[in-house]
This record gives C-alpha cells, sequence and structure tokens, in this order.
C-alpha cells in the first residue's frame, strides 16, 4: 500500500486494505515518519515500512535536491519491502511517497492499481500512467491521462456516513457551513470574519458555523461571539458527516476528500480552491463540479468577505437551484471504490 503524507493520501488506502482484510489478504503499507501514515495506519491495525523521501513540487531547490538524491536508496529500500513480504500486488495513491514503491513494483513486475482522486491527476500519476496495470479515478477528463482501457472511474473511498446524510428539509433559517479543513484555512477564515458584520447588518435568517482550526480558534471565536450571530466555531469537528446533514450550504477548498464527501452527501457548495496545490488540482476539481451543477467556483483571488456575504445571498434567494445542485452533487457519488479496488488487486495478484 504506497501513499502518505496527508491524509487524503492515506485514510484511502486504509479503506482498501480492510477491504482486503475482510476478503481474507494481508496488506503492508510503505511510508515516512513524517507524514500522516505513522499515526494513521498504526491504529488502523496494519503493519507499516519506512522509507525517507520528500516531494519535487513547490518546495524549492534545495528540498528538490534532497529528494532526487534519496530517490535510489527508497527505491532499493522499497524493492527490499516487495520482495521480502513477497507482494502479490502494489496499490497506490500516488504522491511523493508512492513514487519510490511505483519504481520498485516497475522492477519488480508487480502488477499495479493506482487511484487517482483529482480531476488533473499528480506528477507521480502521469509519469507511472502508462506502467500501471489499472487506475481507478474519480473524474471522467481524468481518463484521458491514461492508456485505452486501463481506467475506469470509481470516485474515491468515502465513509457510508455521509451516503447516509438525507435531503435537507427547506427551513425558515438558512445554515452555512465554512470549512478549511482539519487545520482551517487563513484565507476562508478571513472572509468569514469579515462577513460577519454583514450578515448582522442584513438581520437574514441565517446560522452559521465555521471549522477554523486551532490555531485560529481563540481569536474566532470571540470575534463570532461579538458578531451577534446565531452558530459557532470549532477548532476541529468531529462528525463531518453530521455537519453536512446539518447545512444547507458548504463552503469549503476542494481537495479530493472533500469534494467526495460533498457528492456522497449530496451538498450543493461554494468552492474556494487552494491555489497552492500541486498542478492546480483544486482548481480542476472545483471546474468539473461546477461544470456538472453542483457547485459555485470561487478563486482566492476574487475571495472576500464581501465575496462570501455576497454569494450566501444570493444562493438563499434561489432555493430551487440549491436543490438543483444538492441532485447534481449526489449525481457524482460513488459508492463502493474501496471494494472495487480491492476487487481488482485481488484479480491481478491471482493472474499473476
Amino acid at each position: 500500500m504506497a501513499g502518505g503524507g496527508t491524509g487524503g493520501h492515506v485514510i484511502p488506502a486504509v479503506a482498501v486494505a480492510e477491504q482486503l482484510r475482510a476478503l481474507g489478504h494481508s496488506s503492508v503499507f510503505v511510508g515516512t515518519h513524517r507524514g500522516l501514515e505513522a499515526a494513521i495506519v498504526p491504529r488502523a491495525g496494519f503493519p507499516i515500512e519506512w522509507i525517507e523521501i520528500g516531494g519535487l513540487q513547490n518546495v524549492g531547490l534545495a528540498q528538490s535536491v534532497r529528494t532526487i538524491a534519496q530517490l535510489p536508496l527508497s527505491v532499493y529500500r522499497s524493492l527490499s519491502v516487495l520482495r521480502r513480504h513477497r507482494a502479490a500486488a502494489v496499490f497506490s495513491m500516488g504522491g511523493y511517497v508512492a513514487a519510490p514503491v511505483m519504481f520498485a513494483a516497475v522492477l519488480a513486475g508487480t502488477p499495479m492499481v493506482l487511484m487517482e482522486p483529482n480531476a488533473m491527476p499528480g506528477l507521480v500519476a502521469r509519469r507511472f500512467a502508462s506502467r500501471v496495470s489499472r487506475a481507478l479515478v474519480s473524474f471522467e477528463q481524468a481518463l484521458a491521462f491514461f492508456p485505452p482501457g486501463r481506467a475506469e472511474i470509481t470516485g474515491l473511498p468515502v465513509r457510508q456516513a455521509f451516503f447516509d446524510v438525507p435531503p435537507r428539509p427547506a427551513e425558515a433559517q438558512f445554515s452555512v457551513l465554512l470549512t478549511g479543513g482539519s487545520r482551517g484555512s487563513e484565507a476562508l477564515n478571513r472572509a468569514a470574519e469579515e462577513s460577519w458584520p454583514l450578515f448582522r447588518a442584513a438581520a437574514l435568517p441565517l446560522r452559521f458555523t465555521l471549522q477554523c482550526g486551532a490555531a485560529a480558534h481563540p481569536e474566532l471565536s470571540r470575534a463570532f461571539g461579538e458578531s451577534g450571530l446565531e452558530g459557532e466555531v470549532l477548532p476541529f469537528i468531529d462528525d463531518m458527516a453530521a455537519a453536512y446533514a446539518a447545512a444547507d450550504l458548504v463552503v469549503s477548498r476542494s481537495g479530493a476528500g472533500a469534494v467526495s464527501e460533498l457528492a456522497a452527501a449530496g451538498r450543493p457548495s461554494l468552492l474556494v480552491p487552494f491555489p497552492q496545490a500541486a498542478d492546480d488540482h483544486q482548481r480542476h476539481n472545483a471546474e468539473a463540479l461546477q461544470r456538472a451543477g453542483a457547485a459555485c467556483m470561487i478563486l482566492q483571488r476574487d475571495w472576500s468577505g464581501r465575496t462570501l456575504f455576497e454569494s450566501v445571498c444570493e444562493l438563499m434567494r434561489h432555493r430551487p437551484r440549491l436543490r438543483e445542485m444538492s441532485l447534481a452533487a449526489r449525481a457524482l457519488a460513488r459508492p463502493g471504490a474501496a471494494h472495487r479496488a480491492a476487487q481488482l488487486l485481488v484479480e491481478l495478484a491471482s493472474a499473476r
């Protein structure tokens, strides 16, 4: 199981490993001590082997040189892991942590299944596109990056709780959930704070929930308390599916995990792509949802408290459009991604 660094790479891989375990097969992860895999994988009950590797995109010259220097040894160690565990197949979520394992799989002739959750495949996915046995993607436009007949649309593994979110009933009070991820987003937090006086002056029947991250919570919680608005500011939301269920509109970044959860929950969204994301993949994700009619996209250069206020007011005035966005979002949802990945891995291993 190759893929680490962020939760977006690790959590789907764990979901696939759990499906394999249910089918009677074992999995071993390869990752770094610095990534979230160091905490998530052992907690899920899977073994993990360690390599040292860094990124190549948006990291500066010094880190790029260091990564290139680390690559030969990390490939050698990955090859050793494959041989020692007699790996029958490799599952990859892409990203820099997966690259040495994928190199090793090519050298060993081990079949690979790659899951690419973004509309614009990442650098590693593009480089290995012709080498993977099967690619599992979330967006139709990503199919073009892989050899014909070798890719299929499965979506990203998403917890069942998101698929179980019921349609939002029309109520007098409009509920907005704004989340910049588990650590929050400075740009989204700043716009939220700027918007509160505008919402207060408009005297709208609105409830505002902000997940802001632990660092920003003390200041923003105090400012929200002084705003006079109904709602809450939280450092972290444990049950995001429940938070989606209580929201008429979700304001969010557009990482692969976020857009997959929005689709599964059938929630209309206002998406603000993170402009420094590798290959600008968050913008491509947001554009895909916008083209489907499931979301509105605002680029960060155009983002402000005024923009947030005006966008929410516009959608509040057009509730039928929100219902259409909700239906369009749910039409993009694809359950069973983890099971399909596990099924393909077993098939490839058996054929080998």
